[in-house]
């Protein structure tokens, strides 16, 4: 198992976020993880990827116990993410997004007197040629359309090299068309890569679509867990989330 949370379980105030979460993401797997607003989803990639500390509970990477490290301890352990709202630099270059967190992941930041123009060119090119943006290098990030701005943030993710990308609701604010582009994107990356992905996300064409297993917040809690066929099947499922069942 590549990753494992168990028990894991976070509260602010007198409101409990995540409560007891198990969830697991395999070799080369891709998880999706779905819910209401409010249903714990965000905050419980915060937690595994240390940007929040847990109440209780653990997360397991590779093995090794990473509970509450530190972010930026955690990406270079292999684990790369985007956020929900955006979170590249809108005046640098789609290119330089790409280059200054290659120089992050390759501890090359220090380097004050070197002629950083062009350093990891290729790297950065090849990112950008991954995630469709290989045309749009010498664009401004704050220029790009919304969908490539999302696209960037991947491949911005992608320079750190990761095993394990988690996702944050990926398509948000697309048009259909571009929902179905990034949706093509993301199962080609896994597969081309061979990494594992966790993604939030409420297209549930999107969900449905690419998951090999589906994880269904409620509340803070987990309440199923299993293959798309199962989770449609599930009168829980459908009754809380996918309003079927009710009269």
């Amino acid at each position: 198992m590549l990753l494992e949370a168990k028990g894991i379980s976070k509260s602010f105030g007198g409101l409990s976020a995540v409560s007891e979460v198990d969830l697991t993401i395999g070799q080369e797997e891709l998880v999706s993880i779905i819910g209401p607003n409010g249903a714990g989803k965000s905050t419980l990639f915060n937690l595994i990827t240390g940007h929040i500390r847990p109440d209780k509970g653990t997360v397991t990477y590779k093995g090794e116990d990473i509970t509450g490290r530190k972010p930026y301890d955690i990406s270079r352990l292999g684990i790369g993410r985007s956020f929900q709202k955006l979170n590249i630099f809108p005046r640098l270059t789609a290119f330089q997004n790409v280059q200054a967190a290659l120089f992050s992941a390759q501890k090359i930041n220090r380097k004050l007197f070197a002629d950083a123009s062009r350093m990891l060119g290729d790297e950065a090119e090849e990112i950008l040629e991954s995630v469709g943006l290989g045309g749009r290098s010498d664009t401004l990030g704050g220029l790009l359309a919304h969908g490539d701005q999302k696209r960037l943030e991947i491949g911005i993710a992608l320079a750190l090299n990761p095993e394990l990308l988690l996702l944050d609701e990926p398509t948000q604010g697309m048009s259909p068309g571009e929902t179905v582009e990034t949706t093509e994107l993301i199962r080609g990356l896994v597969r081309a890569r061979h990494i594992s992905l966790a993604f939030v996300e409420h297209d549930m064409s999107v969900v449905f679509g690419i998951s090999d297993r589906i994880n269904v917040l409620h509340q803070g809690m987990l309440i199923f867990s299993g293959k798309p066929e199962e989770v449609r099947a599930n009168d829980e499922v459908q009754r809380i989330y996918l309003g079927k069942g009710e009269k």
